[in-house]
């Protein structure tokens, strides 16, 4: 179903002169919204595409865990579960090596096209193909161009057999499966709109075809999106007819929208406003951990950061402890490994901490006892400014000149994807909730040419580490649950030692409501922050 067909009712609503003048200004249209209509104020900026085979970002990875379905889902209430979606059950050969899914009965998607498991291989199929940025969490079971459609085939409509090249660990296959680039796309609806073998790339950045329980209705770029019940969901249909994310980056505005009954949930409130919405009686806060960390990262292209002396000596211009107490209290936890909490192989240790004098020693080593000048792309909108300000305080202390680039999100991503950048600062979260997630990015790098196409965060800081890069892998081989923790925990010590990436923080993700919502609850990954269960 075409974005911009919109029923006339929501026409009325989103086309009125006030709620135009509330989406664009910010000022008041209402007091209260409307009932069956939950508003959203969030950094949406970040949203380039709604190619479920292409998002990377993670606010797309919150719209498509709430309106595509997948094979299966992570449990929003315990993590290290894996449940069915469209899939009823399925089994693992026992060469670990074949994985058969048997569909439920009757699925259809928004479109009112039946869905099948020749939808499921088309999916799989064009993912490969298109060869997007999320493509790797599916190659690296063997899949390619060549094999798709032999390795993740429909063998009748209701059965899908998914064949990987080595027996990894069943809990691995499976938790890539939940990911954003494994929905499930209308192979039908996609197929009317394939320009020069695009598989529908083109049309899908700004369209939908998918089967959850909500559907993408409208996207205007850094202004609103949003979604609608499908009511040819499978499962109990959304409470509410429509979902809107208003785009409102600032802190102090949302706090002031939730507060006046204009929105009914704020999520990027900052520490202070935090502090004040708690004292209003008719809103709450909500908050869970999530796998999301905060790092910079630096370019291995620049001669002075690809210096390992640089590289730590960096790592000791950061202020944690002011970050902590200052910028991320209540929103966030000091952390400087690559896997959150939570997460098998977690590895809690922080070794640096401001220590200006270390930082000038390893800079004298390196041949830069003056310093040097570098840059950092960031994206406008806190916490990351104000992190961005605060590291630009403590580098000059050691002599390091820091020129910061802001930018929205869509800029910021575009320069890191290209490797064009010196640093970059932003957030990292896993793509499904098994260790390897971040591992793979964090340190796997099988080919450093600028036309690699296993675009990991290594590779996009051109940092080149074959020896991590066997080590990585392998652990995907270990089946003793004990030994594959061990392995994750050593990985995380070396990055720690060596890498060009300063961890700085895990997320806590925190959500100022309004008192009359039901069934608002923040999951554990972004594509689990359910919408379609809300109710007022």
């Amino acid at each position: 179903m075409l974005i911009n067909q919109l029923n006339a009712k929501f026409r009325l609503l989103v086309g009125s002169a006030a709620l135009s003048a509330l989406v664009i200004s910010g000022v008041p249209a209402w007091a209260g919204t409307p009932a069956d209509t939950l508003v959203e104020a969030f950094a949406i900026d970040d949203v380039i595409t709604l190619d479920p085979g292409e998002a990377f970002e993670l606010t797309m990875g919150e719209i498509n865990g709430n309106t595509y379905d997948k094979l299966v889902r992570l449990d929003i209430n315990d993590p290290s579960k894996i449940i069915p979606d469209v899939a009823e059950s399925w089994t693992v050969s026992d060469d670990g090596l074949t994985y058969t899914f048997k569909l439920k009965p009757g699925l259809k998607f928004a479109s009112g096209n039946p869905l099948t498991a020749d939808d499921v291989a088309y999916s799989f199929e064009r993912a490969i193909k298109i060869d997007k940025s999320p493509a790797f969490i599916l190659t690296q079971f063997g899949l390619k161009p060549d094999n798709v459609t032999q390795k993740a085939k429909a063998t009748d409509p209701s059965t899908f057999v998914f064949t990987v090249d080595q027996p990894y660990a069943p809990s691995f296959v499976l938790n890539c499966l939940t990911s954003t680039v494994a929905s499930v796309v209308d192979k039908k609806l996609v197929s009317q709109h394939v320009v020069d073998n695009d598989y529908g790339n083109a049309w899908m950045k700004t369209n939908y075809a998918g089967s959850g329980p909500m559907k993408i209705r409208d996207w205007r770029a850094n202004e609103i999106l949003v979604l609608e019940r499908n009511d040819n969901y499978y499962g109990t249909k959304a409470p509410l007819n429509r979902v809107i994310y208003r785009h409102v980056k600032e802190s102090a505005t949302q706090r002031l929208l939730l507060e006046k009954g204009d929105i009914d949930v704020a999520r990027n409130l900052e520490p202070n406003d935090l502090e004040q919405v708690v004292k209003n009686s008719d809103i709450k806060t909500t908050s869970a951990a999530k796998g999301t960390i905060y790092y910079f990262s630096l370019n291995q292209k620049n001669a002075n950061l690809a210096k390992p002396e640089v590289r730590e000596a960096l790592k000791y211009l950061v202020d944690y402890d002011a970050i902590g107490e200052k910028l991320i209290k209540g929103i966030g936890e000091i952390h400087q490994t690559f896997l959150p909490k939570g997460i098998l192989g977690e590895l809690d240790e922080k070794p640096y901490s401001l220590n200006v004098a270390k930082a000038k020693e390893l800079l004298a080593k390196a041949g830069l006892k003056d310093g040097f000048s570098v840059t950092m792309d960031v994206r406008n909108g806190q916490p990351v400014t104000g992190i961005a300000e605060s590291v630009q305080q403590t580098f000059a202390q050691g002599g390091v000149k820091l020129e910061i680039i802001p930018g929205d999100g869509k800029q910021t991503l575009t320069k890191y994807r290209a490797r064009t950048h010196d640093i970059y600062i932003g957030q990292w979260g896993v793509d499904y909730w098994d260790p390897n997630s971040n591992a793979e990015t964090f340190t796997s790098n099988p080919d450093n040419a600028d036309t690699g196409t296993n675009k990991t965060l290594a590779w996009r800081n051109a940092w080149d580490v074959p020896d991590l890069t066997k080590e990585t892998k392998s652990a995907l081989l270990e089946r003793d649950t004990a030994k594959r923790a061990q392995t994750y925990q050593d990985l995380q010590k070396k990055v720690l030692a060596t890498s060009p990436f300063v961890l700085l923080f895990q997320q806590t993700e925190v959500a100022g409501i309004r008192s009359n919502l039901k069934g608002f609850k923040l999951g554990p990954s972004f594509d689990t922050n359910y919408v379609f269960t809300v109710s007022k």
